[in-house]
């Protein structure tokens, strides 16, 4: 069913209709209807499956339907909590697209901005906030923020604030909210530890909806895996890939801030567009570059992932995991860059001999199975593991001696073992008796 057929607020479906949105999303078809009923909400979505508007746009559509009165006279009425500042700015964004022909108005409290202004911002209630876990409880110490008359309560990539550690900050935060509210819970996968018992904690009677569950393909990406000798080898095939792949924007991962800025450095050297984006920049760095990126200044981002959650760029085409992925989940994070709003997308991940097992391990958690590739112009030396296990990791090259895990003892070790013995006791007890009349003790006599 086309948006135009929904019961969404007509301000709301002429702004959908100006973004050329027609169709719904399968998590947007699942999710806005029953949101817009109110009931409570436990989501599990892929990346780039339209969450984002999936959940702003029954939430708009309340706050749009509330008394004018409760506007003017009311603190925040509608609160989206993310793990990380791209992802706020990205929301922020989604937004101001959809109320600009509204009286709605939306502030972000993230960190890394002046606190001072966000305080000035926040005296005009703003009736939506997008706000990192972090900044919030220092605004809430400071009683900057009021949600006594919270209406929507949402909570978006959910595991991801899980990992980051996020956890006991989201409950502190709900506390501060009102308790009969709408809550949506958001989140890539419903497997990750310790979700469930948040959700019970937060949600009131929740429906579950679960779309592109783990182990289904994303029919829109094609996923590659390159063998690669060592980092230098590496580093051969990025090159190849960038200089002859088609592609309009890269995004390549690394495991660490290091890594990623001697990536920076390698591809200057082969005057490749390239800028650097991780967690230990300041803000108005991380913001530059990232607008730098959306508007084709560089064509290639190299980042942690940092990158691999909340930014949604137009035009990324290729994804590169110089570094395999830690995680199932963030390998999923990081493809579903690409590929999104029903674009084509390609992965490539560079697996070294140390990665293997845990590419096969992503493999099996994710239930698929990358596509092989070889480069011809770049090929390496490193052809995998010569033995699997059932698990598609590889065998142990080490031989297992059957029986005990110690060697028998022979008796030609056997008597050596013993013969040592003795010699130690002889040392022992003439060493004794070299003292024995400073010691008051005699030597050591062996018994009859």
């Amino acid at each position: 069913m086309p948006f135009s057929q929904t019961a969404l607020h007509p301000r709301l479906l002429a702004a959908i209709e100006q973004l050329g949105f027609d169709q719904p999303t399968q998590v947007q078809a699942a999710l806005i209807p029953r949101a817009m009923e109110g009931v409570d909400l436990l989501v599990s979505a892929r990346t780039g499956s339209g969450k984002t508007l999936a959940y702003l746009l029954p939430t708009l559509h309340r706050l749009l339907n509330l008394d004018p009165t409760l506007h003017r006279h009311s603190g925040t009425l509608a609160l989206v909590l993310v793990p990380t500042r791209e992802l706020a700015q990205q929301v922020v964004v989604h937004c101001q697209q959809l109320i600009g022909s509204t009286q709605l108005r939306i502030a972000s409290l993230t960190g890394g901005d002046d606190f001072k202004r966000q305080v000035a911002t926040l005296r005009k209630n703003p009736e939506l906030l997008v706000a990192t876990p972090g900044r919030l409880m220092e605004h809430l110490s400071h009683s900057t923020v009021d949600f006594d008359d919270l209406q929507v309560l949402i909570v978006d990539e959910a595991d991801r604030m899980l990992d980051m550690g996020f956890g006991d900050e989201v409950l502190l935060i709900a506390q501060h909210c009102k308790a009969q509210r709408q809550t949506l819970l958001l989140s890539a996968t419903l497997e990750r530890k310790g979700l469930r018992g948040i959700g019970e904690q937060l949600l009131n009677q929740p429906e579950t909806i679960a779309i592109d569950i783990r182990g289904q393909q994303h029919s829109d990406i094609r996923q590659q895996i390159l063998l690669a000798d060592d980092r230098d080898h590496k580093l051969k095939i990025l090159l190849w890939l960038l200089q002859n792949e088609s592609w309009r924007k890269c995004l390549v991962f690394c495991n660490t801030r290091l890594q990623a800025d001697q990536l920076g450095t390698f591809l200057e050297q082969q005057t490749l567009p390239a800028a650097v984006l991780h967690g230990e920049m300041p803000q108005s760095a991380r913001n530059r570059i990232m607008n730098n990126f959306r508007q084709g200044g560089a064509r290639i981002l190299l980042s942690t992932d940092l990158a691999a959650r909340g930014l949604d760029v137009e035009g990324i085409d290729l994804v590169i995991n110089f570094d395999i992925a830690r995680s199932g989940d963030e390998h999923v994070h990081r493809v579903g860059r690409t590929g999104r709003a029903g674009q084509q997308g390609l992965a490539i991940s560079l697996v070294s001999a140390p990665e293997w097992n845990l590419m096969a391990g992503i493999e099996r958690y994710l239930k698929l199975k990358f596509e092989r590739r070889n480069i011809a112009e770049v090929a390496g030396n490193y052809r995998g593991p010569k033995k699997l296990k059932s698990s598609g990791k590889a065998a142990s090259s080490k031989k297992r001696k059957s029986g005990s895990s110690k060697s028998p003892v022979t008796p030609k070790q056997r008597h050596r073992d013993k013969k040592n013995k003795g010699k130690r006791r002889k040392a022992a007890t003439d060493k004794t008796a070299g003292d024995s009349e400073f010691s008051g003790y005699a030597p050591l006599k062996k018994k009859p």
